[in-house]
């Protein structure tokens, strides 16, 4: 079957896959507006983060059949900025940084896959993190990030269309992990109350992710303390906390170091037209461009962190993520 073919190959290259067929989709949109219709979403998250679906077949492949559900392991980053006379390290989440990449990469795997049979792909805009857990390829866990056997929450979802024929697909209910059942640490460890005892779905307009990831002339609400702050974009605080997470929180990918002037030049809120080359090779090479909007915020916050707490304490904190104190947000 060329379905599992496809499958096959794609494991071969480090991709883990299950496909579903486009029919699944309309099961997928009404699950979250009526979500939001019975007031379980909060009105603001779900405009800035759910309304941008596309659920239809793209133009480039309008007779797509079948969607790939694929994820790729991926570890934090510790980037590296030094800042009146401390050095201090700051992460990144999974999924954040090379997440273009990534996604192609999926993306040309399943084309020349499919090529030799005449089968064709598409990018998709979809909610991945949804079609994980339909298609049987991962879990949910009480912090709503989904959990994918061997990886943890480590990894980056990514959809992709096809148009090869899709008569018998993986598609089952939701599945939270059993684990969770009799666990609290995620909650526990969750300073803004986001990942509540009055229901499993996550409350995400409480979530510190859904304010870091906003543009940078956005303040953060005044209920945010500034020590609840982590992570340059996103918050890893739930996922340091789960204990399925264990085999995976010493994966770190080591990022660039900035020097005082630079870190003096991105708190300044400076261009890539402005940066130096070198910096700008630093960003380009890192992913980091997209967030160059948010810098004068969230690092501030976090240098400023770092000037009140001792250095061994940051790095202690932030480097080993052991102690057991997060989207796929993107």
């Amino acid at each position: 079957m060329l379905a599992e073919q496809l499958l096959s190959g794609l494991e071969g290259r480090g991709i883990r896959a299950r496909v579903l067929s486009v029919r699944r989709l309309a099961d997928v949109r009404e699950r979250i507006v009526r979500l939001h219709r019975d007031g379980r979403l909060d009105p603001e998250f779900y405009q800035e983060r759910l309304t941008w679906f596309d659920f239809g077949p793209p133009e480039s492949l309008p007779d797509a059949r079948t969607i790939v559900v694929a994820t790729v392991p991926q570890s934090r980053v510790r980037l590296t900025f030094r800042w009146r006379s401390k050095v201090v390290p700051v992460l990144v989440p999974p999924t954040y940084l090379h997440w273009q990449a990534t996604n192609r990469s999926v993306l040309d795997a399943v084309a020349e896959l499919l090529a030799p049979h005449r089968f064709h792909a598409a990018a998709a805009a979809l909610p991945v993190k949804t079609l994980v857990v339909h298609s049987g390829l991962g879990v949910y866990g009480r912090n709503n990030i989904t959990y994918v056997p061997g990886l943890g929450s480590f990894h980056r979802p990514v959809a992709v269309y096809a148009d090869l024929p899709c008569d018998d697909d993986s598609r089952q209910e939701p599945q939270i992990m059993a684990s969770c059942e009799h666990c609290s640490a995620c909650r526990r460890a969750c300073p803004t109350g986001a990942i509540g005892q009055d229901r499993f779905l996550l409350h995400a307009e409480r979530c510190i992710t859904f304010h870091n990831e906003k543009p940078g002339n956005v303040p953060f609400p005044e209920w945010v303390h500034p020590s609840w702050h982590e992570c340059l974009v996103g918050c890893l605080r739930c996922q340091r906390a789960c204990p399925q997470n264990k085999p995976v929180l010493n994966q770190t990918e080591c990022g660039p170091e900035f020097n005082e002037e630079e870190t003096a030049l991105l708190l300044q809120g400076t261009t890539l037209e402005k940066a130096p080359a070198s910096t700008m090779a630093k960003l380009r090479a890192s992913d980091l461009v997209e967030y160059l909007d948010i810098m004068p915020r969230n690092l501030g916050v976090l240098l400023r962190n770092a000037e009140v707490q001792p250095i061994s304490e940051v790095l202690n904190d932030n480097a080993s993520g052991e102690d057991g104190s997060m989207q796929q947000r993107r």
